[in-house]
């Protein structure tokens, strides 16, 4: 997702600074074919916005690692200008946020609340929506101007990372599902009868899953914590949190699979292959 908003603002002439410190030679790559301008860690706050879009269980330390630096150049540069808005733009849920918030906060700098939702930006296709709220967000419309569908929620911060959360738990919990099932019917000998009803029954389900579930599985390490900040949303409603504490634990089987034998990602990979779709293109 990071490299795909930074690669649209880079097609509409933003200088995108990022650090590939510690990074792999793919994610290198990705930022190099996406139009980054890399960086030393300490030198991302000279930009104007700080994107923060990392795996759920980073943004914290993040924003930490970021917290003396925003500090430094807010000092350094002075009241008319004080440096830049930090906008996190992670799955994560309310009350993380407002940590993150806090922790940024301290350091005087403006703080964004901000939800991605949709696939990565690509060249022809409009791109993901971008809901920012908090007292800030205004500062974050700019980027309408520069290729990325913002919207700015009436809310305070947490109400777009809350929204974040129903739509993810919606979204992926299908996948969750469908993944599941699909795996018990391959251990049942339903495989095909599943497949047969579903074409009749459920055919919008699934061409929904025929795209989810096969796009789910080189990124199930990363629904885990997602999954993990969903239960924790949903904390009040106790059948609701464990539902997604068992998708955190299936979504972690898969990524198993996935680095390991690929029997449960090639089962889930062949219900699809092996059947046209309903309503080709």
């Amino acid at each position: 997702m990071g490299a795909g908003v930074a690669q649209r603002l880079a097609e509409h002439k933003v200088k995108v600074l990022t650090t590939l410190d510690g990074r792999s030679a793919a994610s290198t790559a990705r930022a190099r074919e996406a139009g980054m301008t890399a960086v030393p860690f300490e030198r991302l706050v000279e930009a104007q916005l700080v994107l923060s879009i990392v795996p759920p269980g980073a943004a914290v330390s993040l924003a930490k690692q970021m917290a003396p630096l925003l500090a430094a150049e807010r000092k350094a540069r002075g009241s008319s200008d004080g440096g830049p808005v930090f906008v996190d733009c992670n799955a994560v849920n309310p009350e993380t946020v407002q940590e993150i918030g806090a922790i940024i906060a301290a350091t005087g700098t403006p703080f964004v609340d901000a939800a991605i939702i949709g696939q990565p930006p690509k060249p022809g296709a409009p791109g993901p929506h971008l809901y920012v709220a908090g007292a800030e967000s205004g500062r974050v419309g700019t980027l309408g101007d520069y290729g990325l569908d913002v919207r700015v929620l009436d809310g305070p911060v947490g109400a777009a990372s809350a929204l974040k959360m129903c739509y993810a738990g919606i979204n992926k919990g299908l996948a969750a599902i469908g993944a599941a099932m699909i795996l018990a019917a391959s251990r049942s000998g339903a495989t095909a009868a599943l497949y047969q009803e579903m074409s009749e029954s459920l055919p919008n389900v699934l061409n929904s899953l025929r795209r989810q579930v096969p796009d789910m599985l080189p990124k199930a390490y990363r629904w885990v914590g997602e999954m993990h900040e969903i239960a924790e949303f949903a904390d009040e409603d106790p059948a609701a949190r464990d539902i997604f504490k068992g998708f955190a634990r299936l979504f972690a089987q898969v990524a198993k699979d996935v680095d390991g034998e690929s029997r449960e990602s090639a089962t889930l990979k062949d219900f699809f292959d092996k059947n046209p779709p309903l309503n080709p293109p």
